[in-house]
């Protein structure tokens, strides 16, 4: 078992590079005003960089990179308790780190505005770049959280896909990215809305609250799900092979 402390230094890492990776493919973008960029740019950009932070870091913490995922590998019995608040402050600030770097660089182009939807924030309403209220942004934000950790956990619990499991969850975020990233900007991550909503400040920030609500009960519902179809499957192995012993 690695150490918490790195194991936290790597969660802080791998989720600032998300972010930076992520976010930067849309604040970094010239082209990037009035929602002019392109959803599957950051999409793949999010995937991708969850893809390689997982690859170089999974063995050491495990890749959560995400408070969701966290919460719902804890519900669902996979990681321990003790561990679930550092982890979670520690993705939060990796993702802060993130957010500054590129409010930092991004300053240096004329015209850009903190306040914009060109720095990524997550949002509803008149913040949802296709003006989406608040109930189809809890209810989107809700399901795709739910879906990722779940399969998560599940890729995770099969030793035979650990080798392609990075690419299958990144290609899962990627495909959730898609649908979400036009309702909401894209979330699914409370430390990435919330690294977001803290340099944007007024109406981020307002609406953050669903940004850890959503995602959070999603992963607690996956993390539930998961432990009751486990715990099913192995009362079902277990009465299998006491049969097979008594059939011999």
């Amino acid at each position: 078992m690695v150490a918490l402390g790195k194991r936290l230094l790597v969660e802080g890492s791998g989720t600032a590079w998300v972010v930076f990776i992520g976010c930067g493919s849309v604040v970094l973008n010239t082209g990037a005003t009035q929602q002019g960029y392109s959803v599957l740019e950051m999409s793949l950009a999010f995937g991708l960089a969850l893809v390689t932070a997982s690859y170089a870091f999974g063995t050491l913490s495990g890749a959560h990179f995400n408070p969701a995922v966290t919460i719902g590998f804890t519900v669902a019995q996979r990681f321990p308790v003790r561990d679930l608040l550092p982890y979670i402050a520690a993705q939060i600030l990796g993702a802060t780190a993130a957010a500054g770097l590129l409010a930092y660089i991004a300053s240096g182009r004329p015209g850009f505005d903190l306040a914009a939807s060109e720095f990524a924030a997550n949002g509803f309403g008149d913040h949802s770049p296709a003006d989406y209220q608040l109930h189809s942004a809890l209810v989107i934000e809700l399901v795709l959280s739910f879906a990722f950790v779940m399969a998560s956990l599940m890729l995770a619990s099969r030793r035979r896909s650990r080798q392609i499991a990075p690419l299958v969850i990144g290609a899962c975020l990627t495909i959730v990215y898609m649908v979400s990233i036009p309702v909401t900007n894209g979330s699914i991550n409370p430390a990435r809305s919330t690294s977001q909503a803290l340099f944007v400040g007024n109406w981020a920030l307002d609406q953050l609250w669903l940004f850890w609500a959503a995602p959070l009960l999603g992963g607690v519902a996956a993390g539930a799900l998961f432990s009751f179809l486990c715990c099913k499957s192995r009362r079902y192995a277990a009465s299998f092979a006491l049969g097979q012993g008594e059939v011999a």
